[in-house]
């Protein structure tokens, strides 16, 4: 049996590729290793991608998330609400244990952060 398929990279199409970089780098702080006119790869500390594509945008679903483990997690969760992200659950523990927090970004892709 063959060793099962690796996820490399997760790809966010965006309306705005500046706006979106403004959350997932200024506010995350995930590193931008990569950009040209519509596209942005950006490296995180998992070693998964995260490919930011500027298209236009379908609406978005509500099946599949982000999900990044920040440290100072009510710091972050401000930071987002300061540069205009939605925050859908304030941080929280959940019955699984961990302390949650989850938000949409501009475009309405839902991102669940984790405190670490």
């Amino acid at each position: 049996m063959s060793n099962p398929p690796s996820l490399v990279r997760t790809v966010v199409s965006v309306n705005d590729l500046a706006q979106a970089l403004g959350l997932y780098v200024d506010v995350l702080g995930l590193s931008l290793e990569h950009r040209s006119d519509d596209l942005a790869t950006l490296g995180t500390g998992g070693g998964i991608g995260v490919m930011l594509h500027e298209r236009e945008t379908p609406e978005p679903g509500h099946a599949v998330s982000l999900t990044f483990a920040v440290e100072a997690l009510d710091e972050v969760v401000a930071a987002w609400r300061e540069a205009g992200g939605a925050i859908v659950d304030e941080p929280a523990r959940q019955p699984w244990g961990e302390v949650m927090s989850v938000v949409r970004d501009h475009d309405g892709h839902v991102v669940c952060l984790l405190q670490v």
